[in-house]
């Protein structure tokens, strides 16, 4: 419903009455004409507006009577209450993030990756775990070991895959000498992919860091972008409890397929009859389209070493088996502009958005004189790192511990933020509680406090600079005071209003009429088969009762459906009603989805009768919320009469 009201929503009044052409007035309160054609453009369906004289007036009418309604919402003082307050502030921040970053930044990236996507480089690499929580201290041993290893690479010419196999914390590649295949852009984590496109065939990149730790790469080959694949496999899998023995057993399995295919026989009929791939074999084989780096390497050569659609390569040993492997399409990679929405997605959620990120915060500290004072920052982590970390209270502190820390931390668009006022949020944030090497948690309580009031600053600061943003906010702001006009007056009056809705009913209860029908049971079955079934439960001496039914029947999924209460003949159009006998199941009969039911009738009515409140309380409430609506609607045009300017009106038909 909801979605509904925003639809119309007013992009904000952008321009005053002394600057634009009034349109209309409701109430005495004018409306511009560029006003109503910038929402009348918007709501056009096709974009492509109709400005018959038909269509502008009835646009007139349900624009001018929207404007009443956001008045009264405004008179009501809607917009204070915590609620509406909450929605709009979370609202803000989540539109706020598509503004907070510098979008040539952003482009650059999304360029960037893009480029990189066109080649694929095969990496080996040697990681040195380091958690980012570790201290100082730490993080230095860890980064030594990676220097020490990088030196003996680069000085003393040691082999690399050798060192990587005795050294490496990456337990999926080490056994490997480090190598991890080929990859290309926006598989892995935004730093690695830096050092491994920055890296020049053959050589070693200086120690880098991730949010994993230390690394290396060395970059062993490059090869133009291969492009994506689309394959059907047979999988002949092959089990590890029997060693040798059950990779010789799939082998014989797998080349007696191959012979079979080479003879003529179906891909398809062989995959259904020895796939083991449950996750395939039913769309006959065939796999997700796929690039590099997704696949096992050995898989991943021999699919895409297939030269033309149909083409089956022979069986390929993997750690899941034989894979006998046929090509059915490959894609070269898109254009730029076919792929420019799923590469910014993906760049937007990944580590590297944050660089635009902080390109726009550096910006916006400078243009509002934002000014740190580094050795108050200190004086509080001093006092924080001084917290017993053993005792009754380890670890705990309370921002009131500290009232004699008052000092300025930081300035931003002429207003300080104190110490005072760090140890609050940090208080809030931890619930008094600091886990971990001191340093480094008050370094980042601190980043997340200057970041949070950076944030809070320019989200307020968009809605007084940016037009667009500005205009989107007096949108949502428009449509969730709109909803929360409709529901007091409408849509939940119509179900608190218990006595209105009965006299409402008395007053049109002849529309309420149950058609001829039956009160009894109807049993719904998935299929012919359950049908069956089903039936031989029911159709004996003693039939079972329906909690038995179901429970027997459904077991492994929803096969039966029982409903009882009173059903309508016109709801059930394949029933013969006039085969029905009270208290004995009908003859089945299939119904337009496919399903088959059956019918149960305790009592038959063959003529209309009265439906009660209850029985029709759907259809009173729905229809009792348009003769709300309409009353409320026609107060409203007489609280706010509407005067037109005729003359502004034919300006705007065509």
């Amino acid at each position: 419903m909801r979605k509904l009201v925003l639809t119309i929503a007013s992009t904000g009044l952008l321009f005053s009455s002394s600057q634009a052409q009034t349109l209309f007035t409701f109430g005495g309160i004018p409306v511009s004409k560029q006003d109503f054609l910038r929402n009348y453009s918007k709501n056009a369906q096709n974009k492509q507006p109709d400005y018959s004289s038909k269509a502008v007036n009835d646009y007139l009418e349900l624009y001018s009577l929207f404007r009443m309604k956001v008045q009264e919402a405004d008179n009501q003082h809607l917009d204070t209450l915590s609620g509406i307050q909450r929605e709009l502030d979370t609202y803000r921040k989540q539109l706020a993030k598509n503004y907070l970053t510098d979008e040539v930044a952003n482009q650059r990236l999304y360029h960037e990756a893009y480029d990189r996507m066109k080649e694929e480089r095969q990496v080996a690499h040697i990681l040195i775990m380091a958690s980012p929580a570790l201290s100082p201290q730490d993080s230095l041993v860890a980064y030594n070991r990676i220097d020490s290893i990088f030196n003996a690479i680069t000085k003393k010419k040691a082999d690399f895959g050798k060192l990587a196999e005795k050294y490496s914390d990456d337990r999926g590649s080490k056994e490997r000498g480090g190598n991890i295949g080929y990859m290309t852009s926006l598989q892995t984590l935004y730093p690695f992919e830096n050092a491994v496109y920055n890296t020049p065939k053959g050589k070693v990149s200086q120690p880098f860091r991730t949010q994993l730790g230390y690394h290396i790469i060395k970059v062993i080959d490059t090869r133009p972008s291969r492009g994506e694949i689309e394959v059907a496999q047979i999988l002949i899998a092959t089990s590890k409890s029997k060693g040798e023995a059950g990779i010789e057993a799939a082998k014989k399995t797998a080349d007696s397929v191959e012979v079979m295919l080479k003879k003529g026989a179906s891909f398809t009929d062989l995959v259904k009859k020895y796939s083991e791939d449950k996750f395939s074999i039913e769309n006959n084989g065939v796999l997700p389209q796929f690039g590099v780096g997704r696949m096992i390497p050995a898989f991943e050569d021999a699919a895409f070493s297939l030269k033309s659609p149909g083409d089956i390569s022979a069986p390929v040993l993997t750690e899941y088996g034989y894979h006998i492997i046929k090509l059915i399409k490959k894609y070269p990679i898109k254009p730029y502009d076919s792929l420019v929405a799923q590469i910014k997605k993906q760049v937007d959620n990944d580590s590297r958005s944050q660089m635009a990120r902080e390109l726009y915060v550096m910006k916006v500290k400078q243009s509002n004189g934002f000014q740190e004072y580094p050795a108050n920052i200190d004086e509080v982590a001093k006092r924080l790192s001084k917290i017993p970390d053993t005792g009754k209270y380890a670890n705990e502190f309370q921002a009131s511990d500290f009232n004699d820390l008052n000092k300025p931390m930081f300035k931003l668009g002429g207003t300080t933020y104190t110490q005072r006022d760090f140890l609050t949020f940090s208080e809030n944030l931890t619930r008094g509680k600091l886990i971990g090497p001191r340093e480094v948690i008050v370094k980042d309580l601190y980043k997340l406090y200057s970041d949070r009031v950076l944030n809070d600053f320019q989200e307020h600061k968009l809605e007084a600079e940016n037009e667009d943003f500005r205009s989107l906010m007096h949108e949502y702001r428009d449509g969730i005071l709109l909803f929360e006009l409709m529901d007091q007056n409408v849509w939940g009056k119509a179900s608190r209003d218990s006595v209105g809705l009965a006299k409402f009913y008395e007053a049109n209860k002849t529309k309420y009429q149950w058609e001829p029908g039956f009160t009894g049971v109807l049993y719904r079955f998935k299929d012919e088969a359950t049908l069956n079934k089903g039936m031989s439960l029911l159709r004996v001496a003693k039939p079972v009762s329906d909690d038995k039914l179901l429970s027997e029947m459904n077991k492994e999924g929803e096969m039966v459906n029982v409903q009882q209460g009173r059903f309508e003949f016109s709801k059930l159009p394949n029933l013969d009603k006039n085969k029905l006998v009270k208290g004995k199941l009908s003859d089945p009969f299939k119904n337009d989805d496919g399903t088959y039911s059956v019918v149960k009738p305790n009592i038959i009515y063959n003529t209309n009768s009265q439906k009660s409140i209850d029985d029709a309380r759907g259809y009173v409430v729905a229809e009792y919320q348009d003769f709300l609506e309409k009353k409320w609607n026609n107060d409203l045009r007489k609280k706010y009469p509407v005067k037109v300017d005729e003359t502004v009106l034919h300006s705007i038909i065509k």
